[in-house]
């Protein structure tokens, strides 16, 4: 039997969302209920089960594009793990998205990397994992002619389309659905003519709030962004930095933030502007894109 043909995957759909949860409890993941309705209803997911019905591995497909789509929530029980099952996933979700004639992304960890070079994966750029529990000084004022004020869902629109040339992604559905489910998070930048220069989101998790995206024309907007959604209430936080932005670093570094895992970008494939993070100062997470 190929790796590919496990005999009891079946589609994860939104409404099992509790009880696929589980998963990334015992994996220590941040995902909460709402981030498994949210990415089960605008992707789609695979996975096996016990003979009991209990879950006992995962998968995502996660459309970020005609062209692109994002593998994530690769998740195996330890009780199912050794027997090919995450490798016959993964392998699922490459076909699918080949057949849809899309370039594959995902955030590998050290211990993923090794496992999707040998598929063809090719690296992007590195990605620190930050943790930290709050402000230790106060919010990063903006540079001069940029003003900074709350997201309100009449600037959603715009939002896409500055986003889409600067990450290489679209993603209208998930900065919509950041931006109304934790709108005190919700930040936007503009210059003295009105034009978007800049925006976070960010979303509570499972153990701590995660910062993220954060996309901007410029590092100073970026950290007074970051600052800020920082300083609307209290933390613990996450947030995933591409390692070429050293000034958010040194920011964080100085509220005290730590960084024990990292996450290289790989791509199956080309897409275009998905391999240049100079805009790019946090993600929407591993599982986002």
């Amino acid at each position: 039997m190929a790796s590919t043909d496990l005999p009891d995957v079946r589609p994860i759909d939104p409404e099992q969302c509790d009880e696929v949860w589980p998963l990334s409890i015992e994996a220590g993941w941040n995902q909460n209920v709402a981030d498994w309705r949210f990415m089960l209803g605008a992707g789609r997911g695979f996975g096996c089960t016990a003979p009991d019905g209990t879950w006992q591995a995962s998968s995502l497909i996660l459309p970020l594009g005609q062209k692109l789509a994002w593998i994530s929530m690769v998740l195996v029980t330890k009780e199912r793990r050794r027997g090919g099952v995450g490798t016959g996933l993964l392998k699922r979700c490459i076909d699918e998205v080949r057949a849809a004639d899309a370039v594959a992304g995902l955030d590998a960890t050290e211990q993923g990397r090794p496992i999707y070079l040998p598929l063809g994966f090719r690296d992007l750029y590195p990605i620190a994992r930050w943790h930290f529990d709050g402000l230790k000084s106060e919010a990063v004022a903006p540079p001069a002619g940029v003003t900074v004020r709350p997201i309100t869902p009449a600037d959603l629109p715009r939002l896409a389309v500055y986003d889409r040339p600067l990450t290489g992604m679209e993603r209208p559905s998930i900065l919509m659905h950041l931006a109304l489910r934790q709108p005190g998070r919700a930040w936007l930048a503009e210059d003295m003519g009105d034009k978007i220069v800049g925006f976070v989101l960010g979303r509570e998790g499972r153990t701590a709030t995660s910062l993220g995206p954060v996309v901007a024309d410029r590092e100073p907007i970026a950290l007074s962004l970051i600052s800020r959604a920082a300083a609307a209430a209290p933390g613990p936080f996450i947030i995933d930095v591409p390692e070429a932005h050293q000034a958010v670093r040194a920011w964080l570094q100085e509220q005290g933030a730590t960084s024990p895992r990292g996450y290289m970008r790989m791509t199956l494939g080309t897409a275009k502007g998905l391999d240049d993070p100079s805009h790019v100062f946090a993600l929407a997470g591993p599982e986002l894109g």
